[in-house]
């Protein structure tokens, strides 16, 4: 071996220990931290005897676990980061012990309280009014509380005065949540984070899958999805619904699969499709351009866009049917006004917290991430290369998803991994590096689950760095995003062949 390729070597290995290192101590201090109890990232809530989730009440101080856990996530991304120039470079990791490693923190944040979020307990009170009887798209926690929820007295103050943004079949899956975890709210966020889990193994088993003939992309996926710990803190730490609505609509663009040779896919697979994109918009509407880059991906044949369209509508009307009449029904009993804004509600509001963007946006500024929101996903949607022939539907969606991500106006990080998990389907590119960065400054900015009372300073702290550092990355990504989709420079490299490196840490790919 020549002097240049040992120093090669010497490189890639050092980018494989950093990466191992960093992934490894990053899940670690985040499990620290939600098995230490209560916090300023962890909402308190009462123990259940035995079952999970578990916890030690270690009262941690507010700016410990605050800067603690901003470190975990910056590691984070310079250990995938690390982990992806490795890969680039030729290194060639074993699978197994990596997917050892997902399952594992997997598992051990299955059985601890949600983190950094107060999202799932808000769930949690959501599932038990089904349980109850009644409609998170028509009762908010306070107004169940006047009658006699005594869940929802302990709902987080950010949603007590909040309906359901959701769709029917997350509504569903907290009522079954609910109903297993029965009286503990505790006990349902186990459940919803159980389910959440799931999903989230799931995308791995079908990322490993799809991409086990080719050992470079395999592990690139690992790493961006899998491996990811700031995707596996907002998705398994948190609980959150979007690992379940990604789970099933990546799954819906995967089924749409056929050969070079054929024009469209078969019927079933264009129903099996529509039903899968369905279901992911059925948990969250912003799914639904999971849709229309399958339906893009079929333009060149009418009938399977009219097949893709059954199998969306046989999954999408009996859904809303199901969790909107008996809202309505409840609106007309009560003697309220149905009104257009009643009905958008109880069919769930898209896009976030109002109609079109939060309650702080002004409406002339959700007027114009709207504008560039359409403008941006269409000039991705025709600029960007499609890199994932095998697989038509992917680049579409990737493309109309970036829009929304980069430009709309209420974002929070777990929001991006619908653009994650097709990443991982994507070949390498610069996109990467944007999506990571973009990703780790989000999870800094929310990694608290409840108000910094009596730290004024540290208010100040997390103030600035959310309002001008996050604000000004996430600006510079877009303006990257809108750099690649002008000048055609998508940085797309092809994998490199393994590296000439000394096992165990980089023998051959089994």
């Amino acid at each position: 071996m020549s002097d240049r390729n040992i120093r090669t070597a010497g490189r890639t290995r050092w980018l494989v220990w950093t990466a191992a290192a960093c992934i490894t101590v990053s899940l670690v201090v985040m499990i620290a931290i939600s098995v230490a109890g209560p916090s300023i990232s962890v909402p308190a809530m009462a123990h259940t005897t035995g079952a999970p989730p578990w916890w030690v009440s270690l009262g941690l101080p507010g700016d410990v676990v605050l800067f603690t856990l901003w470190g975990a996530a910056v590691v984070a991304a310079v250990g995938v980061g690390a982990g992806l120039l490795a890969v680039a470079r030729g290194a060639r990791p074993r699978v197994r012990p990596l997917l050892a490693v997902s399952f594992i923190a997997v598992a051990a944040f299955v059985v601890l309280p949600p983190a950094g979020t107060t999202d799932t307990q808000s769930y949690a009170i959501d599932g038990n009014m089904v349980v109850l009887g009644h409609s998170p798209y028509v009762d908010t926690p306070r107004q169940m509380v006047k009658l006699g929820d005594v869940m929802a007295v302990n709902s987080p103050v950010t949603w007590q005065h909040s309906l359901s943004d959701y769709g029917p079949l997350a509504t569903a899956e907290e009522w079954v949540s609910a109903e297993l975890g029965g009286s503990s709210i505790a006990q349902i966020t186990f459940w919803l984070k159980l389910w959440v889990a799931a999903a989230f193994a799931g995308v791995t088993l079908l990322l490993d899958t799809l991409l086990r003939g080719d050992p470079a992309r395999r592990l690139r996926a690992h790493l961006l999805w899998s491996l990811n710990p700031l995707v596996i803190w907002e998705i398994v730490a948190s609980g959150h619904i979007d690992g379940l609505a990604v789970a099933v609509g990546v799954a819906g663009l995967v089924v749409l699969r056929f050969g070079p040779h054929e024009k469209a896919p078969s019927m079933a697979r264009c129903v099996g499709a529509g039903a899968l994109i369905g279901a992911a918009v059925a948990v969250k509407s912003p799914f639904v351009l999971f849709a229309l880059g399958a339906a893009w991906a079929l333009r060149r044949s009418p009938a399977a866009i009219a097949w893709l369209a059954a199998g969306f509508v046989a999954v999408i009307v009996p859904s809303y049917a199901i969790a909107g009449a008996p809202a309505v029904k409840v609106l007309f009993q009560r003697g309220n006004q149905v009104t257009w804004d009643n009905l958008y509600q109880v069919f769930y509001r898209p896009f976030g917290v109002e109609r079109f963007g939060s309650d702080q946006t002004p409406a002339h500024l959700v007027t114009i991430a709207l504008l560039l929101f359409i403008a941006v996903a269409l000039l991705a949607l025709f600029r960007m290369p499609n890199a994932v022939p095998e697989l038509p539907a992917v680049t579409p969606a990737l493309a109309l998803s970036l829009g929304w991500i980069f430009f709309w106006p209420y974002q929070r990080p777990w929001y991006d991994v619908m653009i994650i998990a097709l990443l991982a389907l994507y070949p390498p590119s610069w996109l990467d590096g944007v999506v990571l960065v973009r990703l780790c400054f989000g999870a800094i900015t929310y990694m608290e689950a409840t108000a910094l009372s009596h730290h004024l300073w540290l208010q100040r702290v997390q103030l600035f760095e959310g309002e001008w550092i996050t604000s000004s990355v996430r600006m510079l990504c877009a303006a990257a995003l809108l750099w690649m989709c002008i000048s055609g420079r998508w940085g797309l490299r092809p994998s490199k062949p393994s590296a000439d490196v000394r096992p165990p840490v980089l023998q051959p790919q089994t």
